[in-house]
């Protein structure tokens, strides 16, 4: 594939042979069920079997196919390992790559956009990407005054691709449900639909740049690059090098993997505290990690891309998520139902066991009792086994929670957070990082709002 399959048949007819695909193989494994095999060792192979045709063709189809593809991607480490193993590559792949678009084409955006003297904005401009994303591919190059650049192109015809992709998936997305225990698939397709336009438009993509490059423009941890121009259909960013997390996760060390993981924990708090907005696409391929951090050259620092999808939380997180965590680490059962229940977390036409509800939660909220905590592909596989089990308490009991609009994007932001750091395998005081940023979450910030209401 050398562009970006915009026919509508042709792309339906790549999406649509993914369910047929699933019955087939669906057939195949009642086959083997009847000669014998167990039912454990079946699905397992049904599920690679899957997931290989799957990425393959997400990958190959950018547009809303491979969005998707990304979105699923940081769900991995919830897969059994001889599950996950074959086709951890292909997923990191569409992390960090995709088919590039012909140079004519990138140059005709670029001519529309910047003018027919486009070049001479650039000292150089390389025509081979250097990357490529859903929607876009970047070249480097190096802007008129010296600065290296990247320059974000967007493939034309990405909005129809993206929104004609996600209507197709959303088609059969109880079939792909099984791929990730315990995801419900269909409405992470829904809040990508929703977010399309946004991510289309590089001019709200450009503003929420620059907020994050400002605050973040003195800081030893974290580096945003500054937004250089920006048009329809075009961006320009200052260029950084680095690591891509994607790496670090198969061969980084130990210590990379530490620091990595912590800073990734500290941006996602620490970015709606100090921005007012929170980064919504956490996958590998939007993260470097970079020399030269609070320690000198030998440490590091995590560099930020793809400000294109953000959730607008004006005053941060909202601060029933760090009451109700404070909560449940103190055992509070009936407080912590009686929050869920008013924020909506529990529908009035339900009552629940508040003990139980306490049981369900502590297990996932682990990494926030711990002083510092290992974040494992055993620990969350463990976590999805709980809750994916329809046998189990955990099981039934999450049938009937509920999760209000508002905390749909930043839910999911954190699962893939978490799904991250477990691919990392890092060590991380996350609850160093709650206390400083979070509100509500901290000790202080209770007695404070106890005595504001006494």
């Amino acid at each position: 594939m050398s562009d970006l399959p915009r026919k509508a048949v042709t792309r339906t007819a790549k999406l649509a042979a993914l369910p047929l695909g699933f019955a087939g193989r669906a057939t195949w494994g009642l086959g083997k069920r009847i000669v014998g095999e167990s039912a454990e060792i079946v699905g397992r192979e049904l599920q690679q079997r899957t997931a290989e045709q799957l990425f393959k063709v997400l990958g190959e189809l950018k547009g809303g196919a491979m969005k998707f593809g990304q979105a699923l991607s940081v769900f991995e480490s919830a897969l059994p390992e001889e599950v996950a193993g074959p086709y951890r590559a292909a997923l990191t792949k569409l992390q960090e790559a995709a088919p590039p678009m012909p140079t004519r084409t990138v140059h005709t955006v670029l001519a529309q956009r910047l003018g027919e003297d486009w070049r001479e904005l650039f000292l150089e401009f390389e025509d081979k990407p250097s990357a490529a994303a859903s929607i876009g591919q970047v070249h480097r190059g190096v802007w008129h005054d010296g600065r290296e650049v990247a320059v974000k192109v967007q493939y034309p015809g990405a909005g129809d691709a993206l929104l004609s992709d996600l209507n197709q998936l959303s088609r059969f997305a109880r079939l792909l449900g099984p791929l990730i225990p315990g995801m419900d698939i269909k409405p992470l397709i829904t809040e990508l639909k929703d977010r399309v336009s946004e991510e289309l438009d590089y001019g709200l993509e450009a503003q929420a740049q620059r907020v994050h490059a400002e605050e973040f423009a003195d800081d030893p941890d974290v580096l945003v690059p500054a937004v250089v121009h920006q048009c329809d259909q075009v961006l320009i960013t200052e260029w950084i090098d680095g690591i891509p997390l994607s790496e670090i996760i198969s061969d980084g060390t130990p210590e990379q993997r530490d620091r990595a993981g912590q800073l990734l924990a500290r941006f996602l708090f620490s970015g709606p505290a100090r921005t007012g907005l929170l980064h919504a696409d956490p996958h590998p391929g939007n993260f470097r990690l970079l020399p030269g951090g609070p320690d000198g050259e030998g440490d590091w620092r995590l560099g930020v891309l793809d400000f294109g999808t953000v959730d607008r939380l004006p005053g941060g997180l909202p601060a029933p998520i760090g009451e109700s965590l404070r909560m449940t680490l103190d055992g509070e059962a009936q407080a912590v139902y009686d929050m869920l229940r008013a924020e909506g977390f529990v529908k009035e036409s339900i009552e629940l066991d508040p003990d139980a509800v306490l049981d369900y939660l502590l297990p996932i909220i682990e990494p926030a009792e711990a002083e510092e905590f290992t974040f494992t592909r055993g620990w969350i596989r463990s976590q999805a086994a709980r809750i994916a089990d329809i046998r189990s308490p955990a099981y039934q009991l999450g049938k009937q929670l509920n999760l209000p609009p508002a905390y749909l994007l930043i839910h999911r932001v954190t699962l893939s957070t978490i799904g991250v750091l477990c691919q990392l395998g890092a060590t991380v005081r996350l609850r160093d990082e709650l206390e400083e940023w979070l509100p509500g979450f901290a000790e202080d910030d209770l007695s404070e709002e106890t005595a504001a209401e006494a």
